[in-house]
């Protein structure tokens, strides 16, 4: 319940309450959200996180058509493996680190600075016909994926 809380629950009302807005103001908007990889890949033992994110790929794709007609857009960024202090367990694992950078074709991890440049992207105005879609940030990892 938590997970999908803050997750799902939370994105989902961030964004009525910013349409809403958007709406009152007779203005265009960006809504970006965060996803994950896990929006599209298993990842076992992680099942409500897996089922917040695959919730956020299908909320993003709704609310696009919903709110397209007031010039919304919505979008995700889907980061996969990101160098942040969440993964100091695998950053200090020679093993593990090496294991997930076998499945990532660009042979790196991301950084917090490449899932910035999306969203900078998407807050942009060169993004203004995207909407309702995923842009993954992984290195090639979905579509390289093997199961550890």
């Amino acid at each position: 319940d938590e997970v999908m809380a803050v997750n799902l629950k939370g994105v989902f009302f961030a964004t009525q309450l910013f349409a809403n807005h958007c709406r009152s103001a007779k203005r265009p908007g960006k809504v970006i959200n965060i996803s994950s990889v896990h929006e599209e890949l298993p990842f076992p033992h992680f099942t409500s996180y897996c089922m917040s994110k695959g919730g956020i790929k299908m909320m993003t794709r709704n609310l696009a058509i919903e709110l397209a007609p007031f010039g919304i857009t919505v979008n995700s960024v889907a980061p996969g493996a990101i160098e942040t202090p969440i993964n100091k367990n695998l950053l200090n694992d020679p093993a593990k680190l090496n294991s997930l950078l076998g499945n990532i074709p660009l042979k790196r991890l991301g950084t917090p600075e490449d899932v910035a440049n999306m969203a900078l992207f998407l807050a942009s105005d060169e993004s203004s016909y995207a909407t309702g879609t995923s842009f993954f940030l992984d290195g090639g990892l979905t579509w390289n994926y093997q199961e550890q």
